[in-house]
């Protein structure tokens, strides 16, 4: 699959402040996997799985300073992984809100 054809199936709802005809797949790949995870629907989830594959999701996941908690748990289930290899687990460990005590 081209990366035109690929951002071409995506949700609209993913680029409301982006122009899609501009942006590279490959070099903002964790951006756009963060907000497929995030925002996305199961069908971009499916497109994104099947564009980059687990293990290219998995490592940029890894490497992201945030990612919701539900977006999380979901990567974790669908690749075998667990929380605490991820940054941004590891990184809301370390600064806890005070409220959420």
């Amino acid at each position: 699959m081209s990366s035109v054809s690929y951002i071409s199936q995506l949700s609209p709802v993913l680029f409301w402040d982006i122009d899609r005809e501009h942006m590279d797949v490959e070099r903002h790949s964790a951006g756009l996997i963060q907000r497929v995870l995030e925002y996305g629907t199961l069908q971009d989830w499916r497109l994104t799985r099947d564009f980059y594959g687990m293990e290219r999701i998995v490592a940029d996941c890894q490497r992201l300073r945030t990612l919701d908690p539900m977006a999380l748990s979901f990567v974790c289930a669908m690749s075998n992984t667990n929380k605490e290899d991820y940054r941004c687990y590891q990184f809301r460990q370390l600064n806890p809100t005070p409220w959420n005590s």
